[in-house]
């Protein structure tokens, strides 16, 4: 086999109400997201987080709605929002608007308990290189408390962070069916803040809407979310903690083998198809039953798209 790739940057944790956002700008000079994304790189280490994205208000951000989006000085809504790829795009009268242009845009947001939010963008950031394709935005949500503005994504240290946008939605539950799983859901789509798994996996290369030899990386992607999270029941269910090792490779070669690492699972969308004795598992594993294969690991087995590692045992 060739090279792997061991997943990582610290995933953001729940994130708090913070300080406020800058003026909207665009960055000239390297941002966070191109430090996030050389963390990111393929054949890079990095560690596991349980997040699959952050939080603000003690609350999820399930949605973006498309429909009411405004930019700032715009007297009525734009006639239509859409995604292609990462780029945000937007039809006002004649004018096509994408990229700079959603500087200023506003936008409703949907938390978990079914309120409403205003959303900002703030900043744009075209990625470079391999990554021209992936915009990141710094965005802020209107806190009906106090009417100030403050990022809905922040690093550990609570500074702000940026998203990547994705076309429709995810299921936040933990426990239940249907839990981590993918909602399509054409009126909506996803801020995916950068170091929590949506955002995490895309960095990996799943972007989930490229494509490799004429097959989807869309199901990578979902597998990815599952595998950063050690989502092994594939309802919603994180059983590690945040910054252990593991590492990762594909049947695509998007990331490739080379570390001589534990087989730990092999990946779908909807979870692990199998997994090993040697897990990152922090507690017993609910549909464990059956699931344990000695030679899980070994080949992509049962439609499996990816395969995890856990390092060898220290002595």
């Amino acid at each position: 086999m060739g090279a792997k790739h061991v997943v990582g940057a610290a995933v953001a944790a729940w994130v708090a109400v913070g300080c406020g956002v800058s003026q909207p700008q665009v960055e000239s000079t390297p941002s966070m997201d191109t430090a996030v994304a050389k963390l990111a790189s393929p054949n890079g280490r990095n560690m596991n987080g349980r997040n699959m994205n952050g939080s603000f208000l003690n609350r999820m951000l399930v949605a973006v709605r498309y429909d009411g989006a405004k930019r700032e000085g715009m007297s009525t809504p734009m006639d239509s929002v859409w995604l292609e790829g990462s780029v945000l795009h937007g039809l006002s009268d004649t004018e096509e608007l994408s990229g700079l242009d959603f500087l200023k845009v506003r936008f409703t947001g949907e938390l978990d308990n079914g309120q409403t939010v205003a959303l900002r963008v703030d900043s744009a950031t075209q990625g470079q290189g391999a990554d021209q394709d992936i915009w990141s935005y710094g965005v802020s949500y209107q806190d009906p408390a106090d009417g100030y503005w403050y990022p809905i994504c922040t690093n550990a240290d609570g500074s702000p962070a940026k998203a990547i946008a994705l076309e429709n939605r995810w299921d936040y539950r933990q426990g239940v069916e249907g839990g981590g799983s993918k909602i399509y859901d054409a009126s909506a789509f996803t801020f995916a803040c950068e170091g929590a798994a949506l955002a995490k996996c895309v960095r990996f290369g799943y972007a989930p809407w490229r494509s490799l030899g004429g097959t989807s990386l869309e199901g990578h992607h979902q597998a990815c979310t599952r595998m950063v999270r050690a989502d092994f029941c594939g309802d919603g269910t994180s059983y590690t903690v945040d910054g252990n090792w593991v590492n990762l490779y594909d049947s695509m070669n998007v990331q490739v083998d080379s570390e001589s690492w534990v087989a730990e699972a092999e990946w779908t969308s909807n979870g692990a198809s199998c997994v090993t004795s040697k897990t990152r598992a922090t507690s017993p594993i609910q549909c464990g039953s059956g699931m344990v294969v000695n030679d899980c690991g070994t080949n992509f087995s049962s439609g499996a798209l990816l395969i995890s590692e856990t390092p060898p045992a220290q002595p």
